[in-house]
């Protein structure tokens, strides 16, 4: 449980973005709100995670009680984004997550996420460079997973245009 004071990492770091998926700032965007948890791997070894809950509007409907696939995609990828966003600070001790942005990314339907209650995000990383961080994250509703992605998030440079955009 989320204490209700608790600021994400989006409104901690990037009160302002309007990225549709995870801005703060964005009216008509998801609002994704990913908050950094200790984690327990499958072979029980402990990792850092991000963890979200996130519930759908009837406009997020592909059909009737079910979310929509581009809707599953975009939660998967900005939860993900943050993830690497969030390790790439810790890893190199800065007190501010580097911009970060999608090289690539693949997600499985494994079947319709039904939109009538809360749906959880949870994200870890598998592998890290000095500028990069390989994610998988999975999208869960009453407890089955319908939806996984593996993806694989950058840290960006001066000039490219997500630069400094939080």
């Amino acid at each position: 449980m989320t204490p209700a004071n608790e600021l994400a990492v989006q409104e901690r770091f990037s009160p302002k973005s309007i990225c549709f998926g995870c801005g703060p700032a964005n009216a008509q965007g998801l609002h994704i709100r990913s908050f950094e948890r200790d984690g327990v791997g499958p072979d029980g070894a402990p990792r850092k995670e991000l963890v979200a809950t996130w519930s759908a509007a009837p406009h997020h409907q592909a059909f009737p009680g079910m979310l929509n696939g581009g809707i599953t995609g975009a939660l998967l990828d900005c939860h993900s984004n943050w993830m690497a966003a969030m390790h790439l600070m810790r890893a190199q001790g800065q007190d501010a997550p580097p911009c970060t942005v999608t090289a690539d990314f693949a997600v499985k339907l494994k079947r319709p996420t039904p939109v009538d209650g809360p749906l959880e995000l949870r994200a870890w990383v598998v592998e890290s460079g000095s500028d990069r961080a390989v994610v998988d994250a999975t999208l869960s509703a009453g407890g089955k997973v319908t939806a996984t992605c593996h993806g694989t998030f950058v840290a960006v440079k001066p000039g490219h245009p997500a630069y400094h955009r939080w």
